[in-house]
């Protein structure tokens, strides 16, 4: 099953079972990115997890290439689609790290980031303008750094994989040896499981409003390309500005 499915079966996670899961996933990227090589479609959907194993594996490479290599058009689920990566249409190393941050908020509230809004235009200029999942408010602290560092606007502010992967260690070593995290279950209140717009919270955006405008002509293609979520995740970003809005895909349960 994919991690989105997981979550989904398994509500009453300890923290030390998150960590877990984030730590596995890390570990994954860090071996494709040592490699020089960026996967550019991180989601939950193929976020794998072998019962044999008892691990959580990336998977769909198909997108996965050389950090050098450009792409005609660019494809993901526009929930974790970094903010750079919508406005000028380039992936690199650090869009990765924003997909494990909206990951990373996703294991630790068990919800689907985004879950109220359409994957359309007015989320993706939102996303550009700092939105981010609110962060609940039983995360362990420094899991919230690390998350809120990984999701910067700013690229270049993001850990590289090396760093992000020593520090989830540390997390993960600090509560083994501590057992800090032992008993705290995610007992989420009704507040955490209502989902509004107070749910969400604002960083820094280094994208204006004015330039979000003016750069809608070169935003050609952000879309999902999971056959599993290919019905309810589909965006595509029209040429002329006026279209926004009138384009959106049509969506369906799955």
């Amino acid at each position: 099953m994919d991690l989105r499915e997981y979550l989904q079966q398994n509500r009453n996670l300890t923290w030390k079972e998150k960590i877990d899961i984030i730590f596995y996933i890390i570990n994954a990227l860090s071996q494709i990115h040592n490699e020089n090589a960026i996967h550019r479609d991180l989601h939950s959907g193929n976020i794998l997890f072998s019962q044999l194993n008892q691990e959580f594996y990336i998977s769909d490479l198909g997108f996965c290439g050389p950090a050098d290599k450009k792409l005609d058009n660019i494809y993901g689920n526009l929930s974790y689609v970094a903010p750079e990566v919508i406005f000028k249409k380039e992936t690199n190393f650090a869009s990765d790290i924003y997909s494990i941050a909206i990951l990373m908020w996703e294991i630790s509230s068990g919800q689907s980031p985004f879950i109220n809004y359409a994957r359309d235009y007015y989320l993706a200029t939102e996303i550009m303008n700092g939105m981010r999942p609110k962060i609940m408010s039983s995360t362990p602290l420094e899991y919230k750094k690390l998350m809120e560092q990984c999701w910067h606007a700013d690229p270049t502010k993001r850990p590289d994989i090396n760093s992000l992967h020593n520090k989830i260690f540390e997390i993960r070593k600090l509560y083994y040896q501590n057992n800090q995290y032992e008993n705290n279950k995610q007992h989420q209140t009704c507040n955490d499981n209502i989902v509004t717009s107070s749910n969400y919270t604002s960083a820094t955006s280094i994208y204006s409003s004015d330039n979000n405008s003016s750069k809608f002509g070169n935003l050609l293609e952000i879309r999902t390309v999971t056959e599993a979520h290919r019905s309810q995740d589909n965006f595509s970003i029209p040429n002329k500005i006026e279209d926004i809005g009138n384009n959106s895909l049509s969506s369906k349960n799955n």
